[in-house]
């Protein structure tokens, strides 16, 4: 814990597969298709390639496709639709596959004088309510631009790889955070840069690459394996608190990128 007088450290998150056990967006898919986003063959190719990210991850190649691939899926998109899609359906979806080990640890940072910000390439509208569930006391998400209430198909900020780390280091000079003594989760290679940004890194489920790299920098591995589940929600309500602050509050990025995966079969605390 951190001495009087001393910068504040806080802990990062990444979301997916980190602090719940699969893609947050995708999980969403079929709302979606039930709200008239998305037709029932994107649902069936969603489901595929929720089983390939399971399986193997996200590479820095595929996330890359994602760019391409997110002006032509989300154009026209109605973003009150999206957001109350999400509403309507966050318990039931996402409550059972949150890591109760995750949220061991947010609570013991925010019983260490930590901020909790939950950093995921996902769109807010997605990770924004689930930050919230969690109390996550600010959230770093992809941004697209929205014109007339839809979105326009545009990517205005990508919270991905490097620029995961430069919202980090942004949001801890505006914050006041100490990063040598602030913590960071992840489970994928591609956030290398978060967590080299901070002192107490931690690679959790990380995928193979990520686990030989944490490995050989000496830094720790955690290995989640129980989602929390629909009879602990209780429990969440126990850690609940409002987010305070959210960066960058909307988009669907990471949505793209498993339409891509339809491409490639090969799966790719402290």
């Amino acid at each position: 814990m951190e001495h009087p007088g001393t910068a504040r450290s806080a802990a990062f998150f990444d979301l997916d597969k980190t602090i719940i056990a699969r893609s947050s967006t995708l999980a969403f898919s079929r709302p979606f298709y039930a709200g008239g986003l998305i037709n029932r063959r994107t649902v069936l190719r969603s489901a595929y390639a929720q089983f390939v990210y399971l399986l193997g991850g996200a590479d820095h190649d595929q996330m890359e496709r994602m760019r391409e691939y997110i002006s032509a899926m989300c154009t026209g998109w109605d973003v009150r639709t999206v957001q109350a899609i999400v509403a309507d359906t966050l318990d039931h979806i996402v409550t059972p596959m949150i890591h109760d080990e995750a949220v061991e640890l947010i609570e013991q940072h925010h019983a260490a004088g930590r901020d909790v910000v939950i950093v995921s390439s996902s769109g807010a509208e997605v990770v924004e309510p689930i930050g919230a569930m969690l109390g996550a006391d600010k959230v770093i998400a992809t941004r697209m631009i929205v014109a007339d209430g839809k979105y326009t198909g545009e990517i205005a900020d990508y919270a991905y790889g490097p620029q995961k780390a430069a919202a980090i280091r942004a949001l801890a000079a505006a914050e006041g955070y100490d990063l040598e003594t602030s913590y960071a989760y992840s489970d994928s290679v591609t956030d290398e840069p978060m967590l080299a940004a901070v002192g107490h890194p931690y690679a959790v489920n990380p995928d193979k690459t990520l686990r030989r790299l944490a490995i050989a920098r000496d830094w720790p591995v955690l290995d989640f394996s129980e989602p929390v589940g629909l009879t602990e929600r209780s429990r969440l309500r126990q850690v609940r608190r409002p987010v305070v602050a959210t960066v960058a509050v909307a988009g669907l990025a990471a949505w793209a990128f498993f339409l891509a995966t339809r491409r490639r079969t090969r799966p790719a605390a402290h």
